[in-house]
């Protein structure tokens, strides 16, 4: 049997494992929040006041809510995705662009869904996000407190924060803003698309699920608030839904978000 030298003082011990690279960090998402409040407020009052061309391409729009980008060739050149490139021009430190582009195309498709025959008032709000949107709804409902953990709408918001592609967010979002279209409550929709960004990135998925269930439960605290002020005989409004939405980010509050754009409202 032949044995193998040794090399006396040799280090034996096995080669150091490469170090795990960094984690791939995203641009800033009010980018993409940007680029849909932009083309939203700019398309939203044109529809409002009837004008034959933002009917028409409303009616476009609806045709891709729910579905991914790809699907609709149709919609290329219109909708969020056009202001969403002009913003990128020049822009090589933006990684994920294909990931903006789905979120700025469901936010916008969905919108455009969710203002269908709306003639009176824009759904997209900015004093309105999504958790708080469907706590508005149970509410309207007139579901009580002791059921609300059985309400089909909370079991609707679990399920777009459980899923586990874009395609069945974008099913069940699609769910949602059906019945928010049928109870006129209106959505941050520039809000979303940036959570919708930050969602395809793993990393940041389980922030943005943290997000949609901490407005959730704000909503609850500033109905709460709001009944509390009325029964001591308080009237003034303690339940403002935009703070609660700074609350759970604050990078995103209206000012510093959208440089100030007016929303159409």
């Amino acid at each position: 049997m032949t044995i193998a030298p040794t090399t006396t003082g040799a280090d034996t011990s096995p080669p150091p494992r490469e170090s795990a690279p960094a984690a791939e960090r995203l641009p800033d998402h009010r980018l993409v929040a940007r680029a849909t409040g932009k083309y939203i407020a700019r398309i939203q009052p044109q529809y409002l006041s009837n004008t034959s061309s933002a009917v028409a391409e409303l009616a476009r729009l609806r045709r891709g809510a729910g579905k991914r980008v790809h699907q609709v060739q149709d919609l290329w050149g219109i909708g969020g995705t056009e202001e969403l490139a002009r913003l990128l021009d020049g822009r090589k430190d933006f990684i994920r662009p294909a990931f903006a582009e789905e979120a700025v195309f469901l936010a916008s498709t969905l919108w455009a869904l969710h203002q269908q025959s709306a003639r009176d008032t824009g759904m997209h709000d900015q004093r309105q996000n999504l958790g708080g949107a469907v706590r508005t709804l149970i509410r309207l409902k007139g579901t009580s407190g002791e059921d609300e953990e059985d309400s089909s709408l909370r079991k609707r918001l679990v399920r777009v924060g459980t899923a586990e592609s874009l395609d069945s967010v974008a099913v069940r979002l699609r769910e949602i803003v059906m019945l928010l279209r049928g109870a006129r409550e209106p959505l941050d929709y520039a809000r979303l698309a940036g959570q919708l960004y930050r969602w395809q990135h793993r990393p940041d998925r389980a922030g943005v699920q943290r997000e949609w269930g901490r407005e959730f439960h704000l909503a609850a605290a500033s109905t709460a608030r709001k009944s509390k002020s009325a029964s001591d005989g308080d009237t003034r409004d303690t339940g403002d839904t935009s703070n609660a939405g700074d609350a759970v980010d604050r990078a995103l509050s209206p000012d510093e978000e959208y440089g100030g754009y007016a929303a159409g409202e």
